[in-house]
């Protein structure tokens, strides 16, 4: 540790060199994130001037942190909060949406190059990916069903490649505390006219926690061929073999006696090693995209997908088998003019899931205690339309028609009726309007309604039981923001305020044997402030720093349940658990001439109920990390060698809290300080032509 920190030491002083020389001429390059073009809303436009509450997550965020996991990269956007109960067990939130996620991604619609990742089931299986499979992220937050359809979360777009073509090779390995492993390896082949892209990444751990063992394998395939100037086709496919150990949570107790244990046994209830719990999943993905250019102004994207996935899962209670095959696809059309852009188009999805439940006796099935088949639907229509009228004045409306099924089948028991639910009619508009005060300050304000159905997960949870009388949640967010820059776009500063008012809020809640069932929460209150920003310091053209910025992002969230009873329980005016109500992050970035960078975070949590009764909460915590390296080049070689450490000061805390857990088992306890090492070797072939 004495050695990092006097590499630290050695590049603050660098920088303070460097800032007392000379200003830099105009010929350095200076990578300055909000002008880096969005996708989000078809906007196609730079993030400062998009009238929408986006975050961004480019490579150059992604190189931070320890790429094992995600999770601090995506924490580092306000309004997003990001958890790992034990490696590769994520649960992912934006603006409150925790509270249906018990474990997964749900309420949030994931998108990979435009081709749908979120399944009809409304479950997303996110812990399939590995940060290398992902070039950058597009986070919607708020209601985006007015083009991304059924989520009052929002949207997750993930690009896999960049939008220039670079054959060549990239090979990285990493060795970190807790015997983690990641290896990553890529070739491209090609060039802009057709090309291949295979690519592998292999991730494993034996985690800081008992019984927290994790395996991912990743393999990756896909390819662009131009037929003409006015066609590309292409092809996206993905393998994923995934393998993680589930330690559950803990009382106060045990996670103050030994918060490295894992769940012990408890009466008739068996510890997680007795269970031999975990969960062990295959997924196969397979996709087509075409993209036609009609005229010069009229364009047209249409994808088509087919996936299915294995899942097995020992627990505490049961033996879960799940077999998903479904499919789907999305067309959308965009025309565009000097005032005009024009957006239409249709989603939709099938799925064919058969889910078994068995007793699970040392973490073997035995005894049947159910056997469904299960059939959902569904579809999506929307058309958006951006008027631009001039004088810095932007016009937004849009609107989705949505539709979704589920239907149940217990074949287990003899006559059963199925069980069938309809969710239709449900309208999703959203109007924004922005203007331009001048060419460095953006100010917009948009009206949104969201609703969400029922995933399947949550009309047929862990126990036993159908429950088909469960309602979509929706209501309408109201978001006003000012997006500027100053200094030549040096500095960027963001303030987003929003009040969103949802009815029939989706809440999870647990029985008396720890079972997760779902019931309407009635009313809820969420009204935040989201800010961040960053400055781009101007290095000396002979200093010893090449490139300085410094950020920062901070959230202030006040999330309320309003007319919300269970039996005679009243939580009108409880705060959501599993959200702070304060949140600060930043850090800073420093490149040097020489080769040689640093960057340093710092990330803090309020601390936040864990029931809906706000009787028992996780703690803050605060968690300072870094990463400093070598970057050379050989020619068309690049190598660059990085060490690094998370949660420097060993904070002790709960991340990815087990929400109104029964017996008060709700912690998690994160890993303390851990340490890595690696090298990434990047060739780049110039491509021909």
């Amino acid at each position: 540790m004495k050695y990092w920190i006097c590499a630290v030491i050695l590049m603050i002083s660098g920088i303070v060199r460097a800032q007392n020389d000379a200003k830099v001429p105009d010929t350095v390059e200076r990578k300055l994130l909000q002008e880096v073009v969005v996708q989000a809303y078809e906007q196609n436009r730079k993030l400062a001037d998009v009238a929408a509450a986006v975050g961004v997550i480019t490579s150059s965020e992604f190189n931070r942190f320890d790429k094992m996991s995600i999770v601090p990269a995506m924490n580092s956007i306000p309004g997003v909060r990001m958890e790992e109960r034990s490696p590769g067990s994520y649960r992912l939130s934006f603006r409150g949406s925790t509270l249906r996620s018990p474990f997964g991604v749900r309420n949030v619609k994931v998108y990979i190059d435009g081709i749908p990742f979120t399944d009809p089931g409304g479950n997303t299986y996110l812990t399939q990916l590995a940060p290398f499979n992902m070039y950058s992220l597009e986070l919607i937050k708020g209601p985006a069903g007015s083009l991304y359809g059924a989520a009052t979360g929002g949207a997750l777009l993930i690009k896999s490649r960049p939008d220039t073509w670079q054959p060549g090779f990239t090979g990285e390995y990493s060795y970190g505390t807790f015997n983690s492993n990641n290896i990553n390896a890529q070739v491209r082949l090609g060039n802009e006219s057709g090309g291949n892209i295979i690519s592998f990444s292999h991730q494993s751990s034996d985690g800081y926690r008992d019984h927290t063992n994790l395996r991912r394998d990743i393999v990756t395939w896909e390819s662009m061929l131009k037929n003409n100037d006015r066609q590309t086709l292409s092809t996206y496919a993905f393998y994923g073999s995934l393998y993680y150990q589930t330690p559950g949570a803990l009382t106060l107790t045990e996670y103050n006696a030994d918060p490295k244990q894992s769940r012990p046994a408890a009466g008739s209830t068996p510890s997680a090693d007795q269970a031999q719990a975990a969960i062990y999943q295959k997924t196969f993905l397979a996709a087509i995209v075409n993209t036609y250019r009609i005229t010069d102004k009229f364009q047209n994207t249409t994808n088509f997908y087919g996936a299915y996935t294995n899942y097995l899962n020992p627990t505490f209670r049961n033996y879960e088998f799940r077999n998903e095959p479904h499919f789907g696809g999305r067309t959308i059309f965009n025309y565009t003019t000097d005032f005009l852009h024009l957006s239409f188009g249709g989603e939709g999805q099938k799925g064919f899931f058969q889910t078994q439940d068995y007793g699970n006796t040392n973490g073997a099935p035995d005894t049947l205690q159910t056997n469904d088949n299960i059939n959902t639907w569904t579809y999506t229509i929307f058309a958006q339309a951006d008027v631009f009228f001039g004088k810095g004045w932007l016009a937004s409306a849009g609107l989705s028609y949505n539709n979704a099924f589920i239907g149940i089948d217990r074949i287990s028991v003899p006559g059963f009726v199925p069980r069938n639910k309809l969710f239709s009619n449900e309208l999703a508009p959203r109007i924004a309007i922005s203007k331009k005060i001048t060419s460095d300050i953006l100010l917009y304000a948009s009206i949104s309604k969201g609703f969400s159905p029922p995933a399947v997960a949550e009309v047929l949870p862990s126990t036993t039981s159908i429950n088909t009388d469960l309602q979509p949640e929706n209501g309408i967010s109201y978001e006003t923001g000012i997006k500027s820059s100053f200094f030549n776009k040096r500095f960027y500063i963001e303030v987003i305020g929003f009040y969103f008012e949802l009815e029939n809020a989706i809440v999870d809640r647990k029985d008396s044997s720890g079972n997760d069932y779902y019931v309407n929460a009635g009313s809820s209150t969420q009204k935040g402030i989201e800010s961040q920003l960053s400055y781009q310091l101007l290095p000396s053209a002979f200093g010893f720093i090449n490139s300085a910025r410094i950020w920062a992002a901070y959230t202030l969230d006040n999330f309320t349940f309003g007319d919300f009873k269970v039996a005679s329980t009243d939580y009108n005016g409880k705060h959501f658990p599993g959200v702070a109500n304060n949140t600060f992050t930043g850090g800073i970035d420093l490149n040097s001439r020489p080769g040689i960078f640093l960057h340093l975070t710092y990330f803090y949590s309020d601390k936040m109920p864990l029931n809906d009764a706000n009787t028992s909460f996780a703690g803050a915590y605060q968690l300072v990390g870094g990463r400093i390296g070598y970057s050379t080049s050989l020619q068309k070689l690049y190598m660059t060698f990085f060490t690094g450490v998370n949660n420097a000061f060993n904070a002790k805390y709960s991340l990815g809290n087990d929400i109104n857990a029964a017996a008060g088992r709700y912690y998690n306890a994160a890993p303390t300080a851990g340490y890595f090492v690696g090298l990434t070797i990047n060739y780049n072939k110039a491509a021909k032509k």
